[in-house]
């Protein structure tokens, strides 16, 4: 019995020891087998036996040498962590598209694909359109299944802890688990979240919150919707619930989309919004009347939420971020009579990828938790 359990507790060293070291791997690459003994503090040999280990399982390999000068002497191996070692997909499927990203354990993106959709595809319809696209996407690229770690899709609805939705945009998908039904026979995680939530978890990663802890993101476009980061951490709220300022009536967001109905000019393959900012840049005043409406009616929301929140930063993204340069300082005016401190506001950089990028990051966060709690298995 002695002997088992001092078997048992040896095994349970060494995959602490694994662990220990593909950590310091993942946070800096490449380190000589001395700098990961000096990082960790491990033995020398237990932190060769445990690289060993790490590149048998595919998750560590030696890195390249160095091109330029050299010191005397055999030059030190240095190992890495292999972010080519498996794949994750980051998808957002909203109103009227669909974004679908691939990246590396780095976070690299390797691919991307946009397909349009129909506004009044039904919940069936636009699952298993979502299904084909993830399908095709992967063969495109001839990416093998076992090979996504984890994928993460965004979806317009409220996400519970357990990955239930309930979706006003999307009726036909309230009591679902959306999750659930993307997991059916596919190897790795299948997570689901609220897109906005998404969005500021992208802000916070690459775009314009990476320094900011407390952080409002407010989504404009076809709808407005909120979220937020509380000391950099997302705050969901017990039921995923958190910032659905959206849904209030009284506050005037769920019309807000109303004012950026544009019956001007358009050139051919321009967006409405994209047209209506052309003609605000102009000082078109009617474009100008419109602008002003929709700051008129997302204010109390984001007002609300800067009381409540006193955040560093508000985010806006979407697709109304073209209006950017008139809206942000059409908010702002209309904010100072309504907060105690008129908070940063900044625009999105990053596009209409931001909630897959976001769900990248949250496929990756998975992955990490994973490798980074039991690195032998």
């Amino acid at each position: 019995m002695r002997n088992g359990t001092r078997g048992h507790d040896l095994a349970s060293l060494r995959r602490l020891n694994t662990t220990v070291v593909l950590r310091a791997l993942h946070h800096r690459s490449p380190q000589t087998l001395a700098e990961l003994a000096a990082g960790t503090g491990l033995s020398r040999p237990t932190v060769e036996a445990a690289v060993e280990e790490l590149t048998a399982h595919g998750w560590a390999g030696e890195a390249e040498r160095d091109d330029g000068e050299r010191a005397p002497g055999r030059p030190a191996r240095r190992f890495r962590f292999r972010v080519e070692a498996g794949r994750v997909v980051g998808a957002d499927i909203g109103l009227h598209k669909m974004v679908l990203l691939l990246a590396d354990l780095g976070g690299t993106v390797l691919a991307v694909r946009r397909e349009d959709i129909d506004p009044e595809l039904g919940g069936a319809g636009r699952l298993g359109l979502l299904r084909k696209g993830l399908e095709a996407f992967l063969d495109a690229h001839s990416v093998r299944r076992d090979d996504i770690l984890a994928r993460c899709v965004g979806v317009p609805g409220v996400v519970d802890a357990g990955g239930t939705i309930t979706s006003h945009v999307i009726p036909e998908w309230s009591g679902v688990d959306l999750g659930r039904l993307l997991a059916d026979g596919e190897p790795g995680h299948t997570l689901v979240e609220n897109d906005v939530n998404l969005a500021v978890l992208a802000e916070r990663w690459q775009g314009a919150a990476t320094l900011a802890g407390d952080v409002v993101c407010v989504l404009t476009g076809h709808r407005v919707a909120c979220s937020l980061t509380i000391g950099g951490r997302l705050h969901r709220g017990r039921r995923g619930g958190a910032g659905e300022l959206g849904l209030l009536p009284l506050l005037g967001m769920n019309t807000a989309q109303d004012a950026l109905s544009w019956k001007g000019a358009r050139r051919t393959g321009e967006s409405e919004v994209a047209a209506l900012a052309r003609a605000a840049d102009t000082g078109d005043p009617r474009a100008l009347a419109a602008v002003a409406d929709f700051a008129d009616r997302i204010s109390p929301g984001i007002a609300a939420l800067a009381l409540a929140v006193d955040p560093e930063l508000v985010v806006l993204t979407g697709g109304a971020t073209p209006l950017g340069g008139h809206l942000v300082p059409l908010i702002e005016d209309r904010l100072r009579p309504l907060t105690l401190h008129v908070p940063r506001i900044a625009l999105s950089t990053l596009g209409e990828q931001g909630v897959a990028i976001g769900a990248v990051r949250k496929a990756l966060d998975q992955v990490e938790s994973d490798l980074l709690t039991d690195s032998a298995s």
